[in-house]
């Protein structure tokens, strides 16, 4: 229930998404300018998303620069391979339903009516290689490139900030 009760909040939060200065400052203090740079190749909704999952990981971990970077651009792999807000909602709702399908679909090229398995699988990846290519640092890379990982044992300091954005980015 409380997944079902997260997506219908960031269909919301997609759906009427503008940026605000507060959000665009918070984003600039946060961003060196080649990393502001990938934020900004993101859509609207999801730099929306980005900045209220930061929100949440700033109120208890401020002086955590790069989780903070990461919580900013953990989606900016969606940039590779745009899909519309009515794309995500059969991605999410395909892989709920039919995870069998929606494994084999996401093995695609980035294009057609499978575009949107594919980008919801593979962004972590495209996103950790532009944030690369940007200048972030390895952890930064690191924990965008793993943020989807459903399991994994909290043994080292990069395990705990991705346990902390993977919590944070459940929060409604």
């Amino acid at each position: 229930m409380n997944q079902a009760r997260h997506r219908v909040s960031q269909f919301f939060l997609y759906l009427g998404a503008e940026l605000t200065r507060e959000d665009e400052a918070l984003a600039a203090s946060i961003l060196p300018s080649g990393l502001l740079t990938l934020f900004h190749r993101q859509s609207v909704g999801e730099q929306k998303h980005s900045l209220k999952v930061t929100r949440w990981l700033a109120q208890r971990m401020p002086h955590e620069a790069e989780l903070l970077q990461a919580a900013l651009l953990h989606d900016a792999g969606k940039s590779v391979a745009p899909i519309n807000l009515m794309e995500r909602v059969e991605a999410v709702l395909v892989r709920w339903l039919l995870p069998g399908l929606y494994a084999r679909w996401a093995g695609a090229p980035p294009r057609g009516w499978r575009k949107p398995f594919v980008t919801a699988v593979n962004h972590p990846v495209w996103g950790a290689d532009l944030a690369a290519q940007a200048g972030a640092s390895t952890r930064v890379v690191s924990l965008i490139r793993r943020h989807q990982e459903l399991t994994f044992k909290v043994v080292t300091e990069e395990d705990r900030l991705l346990a902390l954005l993977q919590q944070a980015e459940k929060q409604p």
